[in-house]
């Protein structure tokens, strides 16, 4: 007998991996992901996050924070992300940095904190149809 997670008319959804090491911020746009219909994962610094893309293979974009303080930062990780998983997008965000002033990777977009819950909802469905 099938489980439940891998009944075929029970589609799983997909799944966004959230990057922020403000802990309100990071409940926030879990609640935006969810919202917006998709598995929210949590990480609160890119060694979490590495670690979580090691376990799973279903997660499609990376929402992260450019300004994380704890080891390595947004863009750095976006870098190793793109090296072991070219397919996955990524939404960053900043409240310190321009857009203009960033080399973004493939696949990706940049919001200026305090972002916009439309905007991130238009990219979050861009990125998964």
């Amino acid at each position: 007998m099938a489980s439940l997670t891998t009944w075929p008319h029970s589609p799983a959804r997909q799944a966004v991996l959230i990057v922020e090491d403000e802990p309100l911020q990071r409940m926030m746009a879990v609640a935006l992901v969810e919202e917006a219909g998709f598995e929210a994962l949590a990480a609160a610094n890119a060694a979490q996050a590495l670690a979580m893309l090691e376990q799973r293979a279903d997660i499609r974009v990376v929402f992260t924070d450019i300004d994380l303080h704890l080891g390595m930062n947004g863009m750095r990780m976006a870098a190793v992300i793109r090296d072991r998983w070219p397919p996955i997008a990524f939404i960053m965000t900043s409240g310190q940095v321009e857009g203009a002033q960033l080399e973004l990777p493939q696949r990706s977009c940049f919001f200026t904190k305090p972002y916009r819950r439309e905007d991130i909802l238009g990219a979050l469905h861009s990125f998964m149809s």
